[in-house]
């Protein structure tokens, strides 16, 4: 089980994931292992696409909700989202790692706008690619980014690092009898309305038969165990 099995993937980090114990801002800590992680895997061959979170500094439903124009709220977090991404993207050069980042709003000062063609030969010369902005609309997660995005690239797997090891039947802090599922289709995801990504994202890696593996980033080596096929977290795919 050491060789990878899959060659290119889609990354997809909360922002509270990168912000460790203090849930707001950046713990370069905690990005400095992420960042470790990220180089092993580029060094194994596989290729890498990021999508990060902005929960960290600003979250558009949450934080604006009420008091702002939706729309509005939503730019600002794709504007945390382009944060994240430069924080990794530093950390990752610092490390030898070839970057790019892309965003989905032009903001050709500090990143390239995102075009396909050019993520994909990044993808290919062995560059990590960044995508920023989620998908440059509102009223969209970046969870659905994420699944765009692999779609887009054709990556074989999406994996979800969130603050939460696996997929469980109910909310485990505050349901203890809540059950972790090691593997569930997308179609029990939605009828069960389990917190695994919203659903617009869900359906939309169902459409694509890409299938999810959400585990826990709080030990960053997690990423390389699934890479290699070991069972952390839970897969979300089709059922057969």
């Amino acid at each position: 089980m050491g060789e990878p099995q899959y060659k290119r993937i889609l990354l997809k980090i909360s922002g509270e994931a990168l912000a460790g114990e203090a849930s707001r801002g950046l713990d370069f800590g905690v990005i400095g292992q992420v960042c470790d992680v990220i180089k092993q895997c580029n060094e194994m061959g596989v290729q890498v696409g990021i999508v990060v979170g902005g929960g960290n500094f600003w979250r558009g439903v949450k934080d604006g909700g009420g008091r702002m124009e939706r729309t509005r709220a939503d730019h600002m977090g794709m504007l945390a989202t382009t944060l994240n991404c430069l924080a990794l993207a530093d950390m990752l050069e610092q490390r030898g790692v070839e970057v790019r980042v892309q965003t989905a709003i032009e903001m050709r000062a500090i990143a390239e706008p995102y075009i396909r063609s050019k993520a994909i030969r990044h993808l290919e010369k062995g560059r990590v690619v960044i995508f920023g902005c989620g998908t440059g609309n509102p009223f969209f997660s970046t969870d659905t980014a994420a699944v765009l995005r692999a779609a887009e690239i054709d990556a074989d797997v999406i994996l979800l690092a969130k603050n939460i090891d696996g997929v469980y039947s109910a909310d485990p802090n505050k349901d203890p009898t809540a059950v972790k599922y090691d593997s569930i289709s997308y179609d029990d995801v939605l009828a069960q309305h389990l917190q695994v990504m919203d659903s617009t994202a869900t359906s939309l890696s169902m459409d694509n038969k890409i299938p999810v593996i959400l585990f826990a980033l709080k030990d960053p080596q997690n990423i390389v165990r699934v890479l290699r096929g070991e069972k952390i977290g839970t897969i979300v795919k089709e059922e057969k």
